[in-house]
């Protein structure tokens, strides 16, 4: 096939996503990776007396970034779209890929190479980011076995081809569950009482996409999940709806037709054997080792035992006092998993006399980017511009500039807030494009941001203060990628930050959405178009931390849960077991018999967060003790917002996250300041 006219081969920072076509992914990307060996072949050889970052790593990153603008937006396609076109040509380069990393991974020559560069004379006087990617490269390839025998190093391939090609069919196994269920509802069935008007709207849009009219279209897409488990009144619906959700991708759903069990099992094998060939303990060792603030999976444990410690006493007494609430207010005798959300609700109404559904009118999407962006506008003393989007995979899908106090475009991003079909869940930021200077040219970075909003009715989409955290939560991401000061490829934005500090930035700008004067800056009400009023205000404040307690040792039973999975103690335990066990000893909230949420576990299954979870929590720690200078401060000082942008978003992994941190707060971090902000004592 000739790839003259090929857009995946002749790949570009800004691609025209409405001209690419499916089947012409595989054979640009198979091109681009076998030009990649054969340019890393000559590189190895040549200079072998002379090695210089400019003949070397400059070289190295060259490649590395073509292959990334040719990938990603078949692996972003497939994400947002996930028709059976792109899924297939996403599913057939995946070996390719997979090899081409382990062999990268595995090269001796290549690391050798790097060795060599690292004892030349030319090492002393490069910066001290070059020398630190220098080093952490090193420790990579021996990490991942370069001096591994070669029948080691073809087992260490073929664990890694397969590995990745089980953890897509998990998330694909997770994604066609979800889109296989559907109910319809009459509109008089009286199961939807209690249902907000918005969600009662989006259930007749979902019913009309099907060509049926005169009816509610239920699905276990997020936000019909969320709204109905929050707010129907009739118990046996919430019920039908959380055993569906719950059973996706098990033996238990659509006759175990997208069963992740074996997926599991397999997966977890592997992930064993793949630790112990490269000198391992466990696969927890090995994650932890790899690239983690925590060095040890001891450290974590600590950790998060720490953390359980400090909550449960308090989560105790939050689900105690719900089950007394549910027997008093609502006539439910015994709690069961699909009340807590709706018991949870109804209490903080009453409580608080305050929903989200409440402050939905409050929150039009235009409102709340405008106002985010006004707000990381006072803090970073940059600005936001929207350009056309022409050449995004969406219609809907909205397109920046952010600009720098010179005028100059200093990075570009992408929004695609809305749920849909054939959409993957959740939320999350891809970096489309990374900032690299070559040299000669510059290459700017561009974030994409991808939600699942409600979408719009009759113009203007209104979402939740959940949905506003979720927003700025990717946004975070998205700062941190794209206010980048390092010209390095390899260390710019999130590229080689610890994976247990990844987050920091994204929970960090979470705090702001509960902050008085930015809660102002983001709301205008639906009729009136004035902000959150006081009382409202006040409330939501108070609100913040209803059942906290609850919501952080769910996070750390999940962690645990992970930590467990990928340990050598428990390999051969089921995960099911696994599971209950870690909710013996720290849930709060009933037991659900047919608890299949491993099935869908896809942080850890199909993404990064293998032995990695706990993760969140612990950069939640260094998230709100950075806020909490921004709290002594002033919460939108522009001197603090300039010392965290400084010391931390613009920093990539140039240096250490400890190291980071220390020079932003001048400590060490400290709990203190999370547990505060959840009202834990």
């Amino acid at each position: 096939m000739s790839l003259e006219n090929n857009l995946f081969y002749h790949f570009s920072a800004n691609p025209d996503y409405r001209k690419l076509q499916a089947e012409d992914a595989y054979p640009a990307i198979s091109q681009i990776i076998k030009d990649n060996q054969a340019a890393i072949a000559k590189i190895v050889t040549e200079n072998k007396n002379n090695r210089s970052w400019n003949n070397l790593m400059l070289k190295l990153a060259e490649l590395d970034n073509n292959l990334s603008l040719a990938f990603f937006p078949l692996g972003h396609l497939h994400s947002v779209l996930s028709e059976k076109d792109w899924r297939d040509a996403y599913e057939k380069i995946l070996p390719e890929l997979s090899e081409y990393s382990s062999q990268m991974s595995q090269n001796y020559a290549l690391y050798q190479a790097i060795l060599d560069l690292k004892n030349s004379a030319e090492f002393i006087t490069l910066s001290d980011t070059k020398k630190k990617i220098i080093n952490d490269e090193i420790a990579d390839f021996e990490r991942r076995g370069v001096n591994l025998a070669e029948d080691k190093k073809a087992q260490y391939r073929e664990i890694n081809r397969e590995l990745s090609e089980l953890t897509t069919s998990f998330s694909n196994n997770v994604l066609d569950a979800t889109n296989a269920w559907e109910m319809y509802l009459e509109e008089d069935d009286v199961r939807l009482q209690g249902l907000p008007k918005s969600t009662i709207s989006m259930l007749k849009n979902l019913a009309l996409q099907k060509e049926k009219p005169h009816c509610y279209r239920l699905t276990l897409d997020a936000p019909v999940y969320v709204a109905i488990m929050s707010y129907a009144e009739d118990r046996k619906l919430r019920e039908i709806i959380y055993r569906a959700y719950n059973a996706r991708a098990s033996e238990l759903s659509d006759n175990g037709k997208f069963n992740n069990s074996k997926n599991i099992t397999r997966i977890r094998e592997l992930r064993q054997k793949l630790a112990q060939l490269l000198g391992f303990e466990d696969y927890a060792a090995l994650s932890t080792a790899d690239n983690k603030m925590a060095k040890n999976p001891r450290a974590v444990r600590e950790f998060l035992e720490d953390l359980r410690e400090k909550t449960y006493a308090a989560g105790k007494r939050e689900i105690e006092e719900l089950a007394q609430f549910a027997r008093e207010e609502l006539q439910i005798e015994k709690l069961e998993a699909w009340d807590i959300s709706f018991a949870s609700e109804k209490m903080r109404q009453k409580r608080y006399e305050l929903s989200q559904e409440d402050l939905r009118p409050y929150f039009p999407l235009s409102k709340v980017i405008s106002g985010m962006f006004a707000i990381v506008e006072k803090l970073f003393s940059v600005r936001f511009v929207q350009e056309k989007a022409e050449n995004l995979w969406r219609s809907d899908v909205r397109a920046f500039a952010l600009i720098d106090k010179d005028g100059k475009t200093r990075a570009r991003f992408a929004l695609d807030p809305y749920a849909r079909e054939k959409k993957r869940g959740g939320a999350w930021m891809d970096s489309a494009v990374e900032r690299f200077f070559d040299g000669e040219n510059k290459q700017i970075p561009t974030a994409y941001l991808v939600c699942n909003f409600t979408p719009p009715e009759n113009g203007e989409a209104y979402i939740t203060l959940d949905e506003v955290t979720t927003l700025f939560h990717e946004f975070g991401h998205g700062l941190h990628h794209m206010l980048t000061t390092v010209d390095e490829y390899q260390a710019a934005g999130i590229n080689g930050v610890e994976w247990d500090a990844v987050e920091q930035p994204s929970q960090f700008m979470e705090n702001f959405c509960y902050e008085p004067e930015c809660l102002k800056m983001i709301s205008a009400h639906r009729e009136t178009g004035k902000p959150l009023p006081q009382d409202l205000l006040d409330k939501v404040i108070a609100a913040k931390n209803h059942h906290s307690a609850m919501a952080m040792l769910r996070q750390l039973e999940f962690a645990i849960f992970d930590l467990r999975v990928h340990s050598k103690e428990f390999q051969n335990a089921d995960v099911l077991e696994i599971l209950r066990q870690v909710r013996r000893e720290v849930a709060v909230v009933p037991e659900f018999a047919d608890n299949r949420f491993p099935m869908q576990f896809s942080h850890i299954f199909a993404g990064g967060y293998a032995a990695g979870y706990y993760s969140y929590k612990w950069a939640e720690v260094l998230s709100a003790d950075s806020f909490s200078a921004f709290e002594e401060e002033g919460v939108l000082n522009s001197q603090t917002g300039a010392r965290f942008c400084e010391e931390i978003l613009s920093r990539g992994s140039s240096r250490t996250s400890q190291e980071s941190f220390i020079a932003f707060r001048g400590r060490e971090p400290k709990t203190d300041a999370l547990l505060r902000h959840n009202g834990i004592k």
